[in-house]
């Protein structure tokens, strides 16, 4: 949907639910796009400790056979 300035200063309410809703909405002026409303998607609030228990690290990650093997790996 394309709306000419006028348009989205009297229907805007209209405009911001039809692009909340999915629908592409073009604000232009004289016949050229200027601007796209799109919504505000929030982002998830992370939670500390999410992925405990579910990660598991052996005692050797840190080891310098481990590292100098992931070092060959990457040509370091």
């Amino acid at each position: 949907m394309q709306a000419n300035m006028h348009e989205a200063k009297t229907k805007l309410s209209q405009l911001v639910d039809a692009a909340i809703h999915g629908e592409e909405v073009i604000i232009a002026k004289s016949g050229k796009p200027l601007v796209q409303l799109i919504p505000c998607i929030p982002k998830k609030k992370r939670v500390f400790g999410a992925l405990k228990g579910k990660v598991i690290v052996s005692n050797d990650f840190d080891s310098k056979d481990i590292n100098d093997e992931i070092s060959d790996l990457f040509g370091v």
